[in-house]
């Protein structure tokens, strides 16, 4: 029934805050005579008194006192409401949840995005990429941080970063102290590989391949930190993208001469959301747009 009444009792509200019929038109961007008709049929239908008239001045009843500390709740939430909207489109208020497969990417695109939109929140969860395409389709996430995903039907992808693999053995290993190595340089050592469907595993089988370099694998870890310590510890070589690298006592890091150790890495959302504010001002802080 509320709906019925939503103008007149919309234009009481205006009277009451502003202290006058020809105020609250201007307040509500209407003619005076639609006020004055609205709040008169109020009165009418509920056979009330709402205001003392007297010439130009007009002063709240008892009655309408009562009717105006409801409104101003009722009004008081719309105009709420509509400062929050009017400050999520200038991007001073909301959340973005970013879901990412690589823990120092995610994280470097959030502070970027945290310098830049300070009044801002930000969520960032690290998972696998079925968990982050999964979190994008359900909604639970804005946008996501996969390394060369296959393509999706409805989702947006839009190339971010070029990482390149790197070579990481123990220090005291005898490759340790060169610039860099290639791949013919690690034929034959014991290396510790990621798990099958690995991204950086793929690059270096796929460029193995190639030159017809036999790696000889004698240990696989689904953990790039687990492997990281593994190898510290004397237990083989690895690859790793040299950004995820985490510097560990015992570890050397060297680059890897060879072109097609590289991963790249693609930021993501649903086609059908890549207009909304706040995923538009992260996609463009992540391409150089600002």
């Amino acid at each position: 029934m509320f709906h019925q009444y939503y103008k007149s009792i919309r234009c009481f509200h205006a009277v009451a805050r502003t202290g006058g019929f020809t105020a609250a038109a201007q307040y509500l961007h209407i003619g005076q005579p639609t006020v004055t008709d609205q709040v008169k049929a109020l009165e009418t239908r509920f056979g009330v008194e709402l205001f003392l008239r007297s010439g130009r001045s007009v002063r709240l009843t008892d009655t309408g006192e009562r009717l105006y500390a409801i409104t101003q709740g009722l009004f008081g939430q719309e105009e709420e409401a509509m400062q929050f909207l009017h400050s999520a489109h200038k991007l001073k208020t909301g959340l973005v949840r970013v879901g990412a497969v690589s823990p120092p990417i995610a994280l470097g695109l959030a502070r970027s995005f945290r310098s830049a939109h300070a009044a801002l929140e930000l969520t960032v969860t690290i998972g696998s990429e079925a968990s982050v395409l999964r979190g994008l389709q359900d909604f639970d996430i804005d946008a996501g941080i996969l390394a060369e995903p296959d393509p999706v039907a409805g989702l947006h992808v839009v190339p971010y970063r070029r990482e390149r693999i790197v070579a990481v053995m123990p220090a005291g290993h005898a490759l340790a102290g060169r610039t860099a190595v290639t791949l013919q340089d690690l034929a034959g050592e014991p290396v510790i590989q990621r798990e099958p469907g690995s991204k950086t595993r793929d690059r270096v089988e796929r460029a193995c391949a190639q030159h017809g370099v036999a790696l000889h694998c004698v240990m696989e870890i689904n953990s790039r930190e687990a492997i990281l310590h593994a190898v510290a510890s004397g237990m083989g070589l690895s690859f790793v993208t040299e950004i995820e690298c985490i510097p560990l006592p015992g570890l050397q890091v060297v680059p890897v001469d060879e072109p097609l150790l590289s991963i790249d890495y693609s930021l993501c959302c649903l086609a059908v959301r890549k207009e909304r504010p706040l995923i538009s001002a992260l996609f463009s802080l992540a391409l150089g747009g600002g």
